[in-house]
């Protein structure tokens, strides 16, 4: 069986249960309408540095959509589409305007080598130092710390991502800064992992979810588009899609946003939704 549709899903709170896994049943069922022709991915501000070992029980044959939509992942050749770096000026005034707030990213660049290389230097707030401890052993992200050339630099070649981490009333006040001064994609929201800590993620311009899925469309032909998602930075991918579809446990902007509201990321419930879609 063939589909017009491309299903498009959000990982954390979303597809990911509260484990941050996919279920062996969602895993399944997603797997098996592949294999039937569905036209199944993922959309995630993660790297493939981690979607890899998400979706390794998970058989896709689409690219996944990763940073926010700064790349996309081929899982099959293991290498990144279309990415989509900083222009040099912003990305030497996006680090100005980090230095001046004295909030110490993490530099993602992405070399000819496939790998994610990250800078970071200066002091490294509790919660980021958790955050890169949990990745330093990933085959396809490497961390370059303080190293003495990125103090000097006005800017990292290759940039694809600042992401910061820190306490909200230093990481909003960044975010309109940043808004005001570089023409680049800002997000700032809580992390849904830790209230408490807020995040800032700055891409080039033309860089969203929503954007990357209407190239995957287009690319595949689709007709029709069905996302799922939970939270913030999932509201311009449903805004484009036909149908819009939120986790029970999203953010209520998310729910309001969605055309209709299923069931908690521990139920299955997006595997079960593009199943009764898929054959409905």
């Amino acid at each position: 069986m063939q589909s017009t549709t491309l299903y498009v899903t959000d990982l954390d709170g979303t597809l990911l249960n509260t484990d941050s896994q996919i279920s062996y049943k969602s895993a399944t069922i997603i797997s098996d309408l592949v294999r039937d022709g569905a036209m199944i991915t993922v959309a995630t501000a993660r790297t493939p540095a981690t979607v890899e070992p998400l979706l390794a029980g998970t058989y896709t044959q689409l690219p996944a959509i990763v940073l926010t939509g700064a790349a996309m992942w081929d899982r099959q050749r293991r290498r990144y589409i279309h990415p989509k770096f900083i222009d040099d000026a912003q990305a030497a005034e996006a680090l100005k305007c980090f230095r001046e707030a004295d909030v110490h990213p993490f530099i993602y660049t992405l070399r000819s080598d496939g790998i994610l290389h990250v800078y970071h230097n200066g002091n490294m707030v509790k919660p980021a130092r958790v955050f890169m401890e949990e990745r330093s052993h990933l085959e396809l992200k490497k961390f370059h710390l303080d190293e003495p050339w990125v103090d000097q630099a006005p800017s990292v070649p290759d940039t694809v991502l600042f992401f910061g981490m820190g306490r909200a009333e230093h990481v909003y006040p960044l975010a309109e800064t940043l808004r005001s001064r570089v023409d680049c994609a800002v997000y700032s929201y809580l992390d849904i992992f830790n209230p408490d800590v807020a995040v800032i993620e700055v891409f080039s311009s033309s860089v969203s979810k929503a954007l990357a899925i209407k190239q995957l469309a287009k690319r595949q032909g689709a007709k029709r588009i069905v996302a799922f998602g939970d939270s913030t930075n999932d509201l311009p991918m449903l805004e484009i899609a036909d149908v819009a579809v939120a986790v029970e446990n999203a953010i209520p902007e998310v729910k309001n946003a969605a055309d209709t509201v299923i069931g908690r990321n521990n139920s299955d419930a997006v595997a079960r939704f593009i199943f009764d879609d898929y054959y409905g």
